[in-house]
């Protein structure tokens, strides 16, 4: 049915592939493509014989536009599924409009430099006129909208569980249940436990920066700017009991926001154990976290980057992962002139995680999602010239499928949304 190219061979893309695989129906053949070709070949190896997908693979720098256009044109696929680095959407971007082709991918766009001259005269600019400080933010690929639209493409930004399932979730709701969506409150809970010391769930390097940045929230029309953790409290999950939850920024309350303007306050709470917190504070004060290089020995090295490479490899974890993520949206808003109250979440367990894929519950719910917004694309059931979030387009036939793929969801109306 659709001919797939997959950027990227890490865990998250690990699970997309397989998921790829398992619907050979729709993705009757895929290319796997990474700077390591190795690391495509063995898992190539490993889905050969369970599955008709015809797989092939491919080295390639996704930091290099020539090299992906050379890739592009040489395999000519339907759509382009980047579940590489963050880093690299602009220039996987840049090679699919270039060479006539779909784009899918699961985060937005970050600078891995944000000290670069160029991106922090463009940042400051958008700080003073829009009032908005998220180092991370949608503006550089909305800034594609256009050229997709000339040239007939689709660009489907976000599509992983969150962002992702969250917004996705957030449109079912205000499809189905909402006149107006007022408060929106996205939690995200991963009570596992790998029995490291300190480890991240995904590259430590996005990971870590993510966390430590400052907080922020909308309310009322402004961005609300909170220091690191600032805001927290007890939160209830299910089946987990009761954990410690921090505002955090996600970029999909960026999009979310703008796409549903009857929005009066939108916030993202993730959890975190003290000694994970005690282990941030540490990195961030003895300059582990640092982006800028520094010299030693004669040898320029990034301290974060250091610290990833002495970090347990996220996708070692798998293997001893006990307990469940939860993760789902709590809002509150009107529905013919009442107000109510709604829950929808999915709880995801990581030792069955690890049965099905090799990886824990944190990329089998990003790499779940990825494939199935790629579903939704060959099916033609998610197309449109330009780009788009994912809340943009017809919840329902995704919502139908994520159980199926693996991820189950409930709803809970009118209950206590505690925050």
């Amino acid at each position: 049915m659709s001919r797939l190219l997959i950027i990227g061979c890490g865990g998250v893309a690990q699970v997309a592939i397989r998921k790829c695989c398992q619907n050979s129906e729709v993705f009757t053949e895929i290319m796997i493509a990474s700077r390591t070709k190795s690391k495509c070949d063995d898992l190539k190896a490993k889905l050969e014989g369970k599955t008709s997908t015809k797989i092939e693979t491919a080295k390639v720098d996704a930091d290099n536009v020539e090299e992906l256009k050379e890739l592009i044109n040489a395999y000519k696929p339907d759509a382009v599924l980047n579940v590489a680095l963050p880093y690299q959407d602009l220039t996987i971007m840049d090679a699919c409009l270039a060479c006539g082709v779909d784009y899918i991918d699961t985060a937005n766009y970050e600078c891995e430099d944000t000290e670069d001259p160029k991106w922090r005269a463009i940042y400051e600019k958008r700080c003073k006129e829009l009032g908005f400080s998220a180092y991370f933010d949608y503006s550089w690929q909305w800034a594609y909208q256009e050229r997709f639209k000339e040239k007939g493409l689709t660009a489907i930004l976000g599509c992983g569980f969150d962002p992702g399932v969250t917004a996705i979730f957030t449109a079912y709701a205000a499809k189905h249940h909402f006149d107006e969506i007022h408060y929106l409150d996205i939690v995200d809970c991963n009570a596992g436990n790998h029995g490291m010391a300190f480890a991240t769930n995904f590259n430590p390097e996005i990971n870590i920066r993510e966390v430590t940045q400052k907080g922020r929230y909308y309310e009322n029309g402004k961005w609300v700017v909170t220091e690191p953790h600032e805001i927290h409290k007890p939160l209830h999950y299910p089946e987990i009991g009761e954990r410690e939850s921090y505002v955090i920024y996600h970029e999909e309350l960026e999009s979310l926001v703008k796409n549903y303007p009857t929005i009066k306050r939108a916030r993202f709470w993730m959890t975190f154990g003290q000694e994970y917190l005690t282990h941030l504070r540490v990195i961030q004060n003895i300059g582990m976290a640092r982006i800028d290089p520094i010299i030693y020995n004669g040898v320029e090295i990034v301290p974060i980057q250091f610290l990833k490479a002495v970090l347990p490899d996220p996708k070692s974890l798998g293997a001893n992962y006990h307990g469940q993520t939860s993760i789902g949206c709590r809002i509150r808003g009107i529905k013919d002139g009442k107000e109510r109250t709604y829950y929808i979440y999915n709880n995801c367990d990581h030792e069955k995680a690890f049965q099905e894929t090799g990886t824990q519950a944190v990329s089998f719910t990003t790499g779940v999602p990825a494939a199935l917004g790629a579903s939704m694309w060959a099916k033609g059931l998610w197309r449109g010239a330009g780009v788009f979030n994912v809340e943009e387009f017809d919840p329902d036939p995704f919502l139908a499928e994520l159980g199926p793929q693996g991820l189950p969801w409930v709803e809970k109306f009118d209950v206590d949304l505690e925050v």
